[in-house]
């Protein structure tokens, strides 16, 4: 058995008694549940505004990719770290300089003027969304260490996740300009950062020893020059470029790892990777990355090209996802003893592929309406996938590592985003039959991947 392992266990005996709960859990609950939606309303923002944004700083087709993977590709680097932290150095402490981050960061997003600025912004709010995100769950689990009350807080706060999915878009539609949507959703953000600091109660579990600094800059140049390759991609996949950018991915992910099992306090156990749980909520967020966010960041930019929808009429048609998604998530909480989180993920990823291939041919018949079937369908998996993995994320490590499980998850997820964004770019403008084909071969992706998700969920069954 490995020490990480070992500490793996003595957590579990250490977090097996009962831990005082917050003097606020309904405030833990709101304030962590608003900021969650924010960072998603901030998340989601340029997916109906994608060609205005372009437009206004001069981003070629090539480049778009990266106006979209800003803020997925710093969620993803420093979600890990940032669930470390906010465990061994307090997650109210974490959450509020995140929240805080993400107001300043996005209204500086606002007032950027070329596409590399916009990038950065996009970034930074990544990162600040990474160490709100991460510590929001361990919060929670502080706050509702009953199974019963973390069962209806993780299905609250998920709930939020789809809210926050469905608010952005229509936020950004209606409102003059993408840079007066940004100033609002900044503001709203730095209010959330106020209360926070008054009303939460602080909690830790520490570790000891330092912050796994020379994992966060590896895991975080790997990230980076894997996102560079496949934004790169769809100009060619055999140009040296390309094939230096993932051979440095590789390499720099091999570091990450020998850096982890030698350090005293690393951002992520490697030992959990061989529990299955831990494997199940792990593959789950990259699934849904690749699967459902990839599709659906760039098919309300797509509808605008090929059917010719207004901004606010794509948000108005995809408020039907997000907020069936929505819906769903917050009553899920009701399945809970009656089906375990396993086979609701397994269930959100089969229902998601058959609403995205009910969608098949709505493009190229420049009909919105042939997408409403598989909006209804695909929102409702969304909806169950939503619900049950942040619920998956915090059983699947000792309660006192709820932030860093939490992070992993979510670091999956977003690399799965990243991944996903720039491959349903790259398969969408690549077709040479045009914008309306290219979708439906993204889309057959999309599906592809969500079966095979729906697979692999079901085969790492506990023993």
């Amino acid at each position: 058995m490995t020490r990480f392992s070992e500490r793996t266990l003595v957590e579990a005996k250490v977090s097996a008694a009962p831990a005082p709960a917050s003097p606020h859990p309904s405030a833990t609950l709101a304030l962590t549940s608003a900021a969650t939606a924010v960072a998603l309303m901030t998340y989601t923002a340029p997916m109906v505004t994608l060609p205005d944004v372009a437009a206004d700083l001069h981003t070629p087709l090539s480049a778009q990719a990266w106006l979209l993977n800003g803020t997925p590709l710093g969620l993803a680097a420093l979600l890990l770290v940032a669930g470390s932290l906010a465990d061994d150095y307090g997650r109210r402490r974490i959450f509020v300089a995140g929240t805080l981050a993400l107001g300043l960061t996005t209204a500086l997003g606002a007032l950027t003027s070329s596409t590399w600025l916009f990038t950065l912004a996009r970034i930074a709010q990544g990162a600040a969304s990474a160490a709100l995100l991460a510590s929001s769950l361990g919060l929670i689990v502080h706050a509702f260490p009953s199974p019963r009350g973390r069962l209806h807080a993780t299905g609250v706060w998920g709930a939020f996740v789809s809210g926050g999915i469905a608010v952005g878009p229509l936020l950004s539609g209606a409102l003059p300009s993408w840079r007066v949507s940004y100033g609002v959703l900044g503001a709203a953000a730095v209010l959330v950062a106020a209360l926070s600091a008054r009303l939460l109660t602080e909690s830790r579990a520490p570790r000891g020893g330092r912050p796994d600094l020379a994992g966060a800059v590896t895991f975080g140049l790997a990230l980076v020059a894997l996102v560079a390759a496949l934004t790169l991609g769809r100009d060619g996949w055999l140009r040296a470029p390309v094939e230096l950018l993932l051979l440095a991915s590789v390499v720099l992910l091999a570091v990450f790892v020998a850096v982890e099992r030698r350090a005293r306090t690393p951002m992520i156990d490697l030992g959990l990777l061989r529990h299955r749980r831990f494997l199940a909520s792990s593959s789950s967020g990259l699934f849904t990355g690749l699967a459902v966010i990839g599709l659906f960041s760039f098919l309300p930019a797509l509808l605008q090209q090929t059917v010719g929808l207004s901004a606010m009429d794509t948000a108005w048609l995809f408020l039907l996802w997000s907020g069936l998604s929505f819906a769903v998530a917050l009553q899920a909480r009701r399945l809970a003893g009656r089906v375990p989180p396993r086979w609701q993920l397994a269930i959100g990823f089969l229902l998601h592929a058959a609403g995205v291939l009910t969608m098949l041919g709505s493009l190229d018949a420049g009909s919105w309406v042939r997408l409403l079937p598989g909006l209804v369908v695909a929102g409702i998996g969304s909806g169950l996938l939503n619900a049950a993995l942040p619920l998956l994320a915090v059983e699947s490590v000792p309660a006192a590592r709820a932030a860093m499980g939490s992070g992993a998850q979510q670091t999956f997820r977003y690399i799965g985003s990243c991944a996903g964004v720039a491959l349903t770019i790259a398969i969408a403008t690549s077709s040479g039959s045009g914008l309306a084909h290219g979708a439906d071969i993204a889309m057959l992706v999309s599906a592809a991947l969500a079966l095979v998700a729906a697979a692999s969920v079901v085969a790492l069954r506990e023993h």
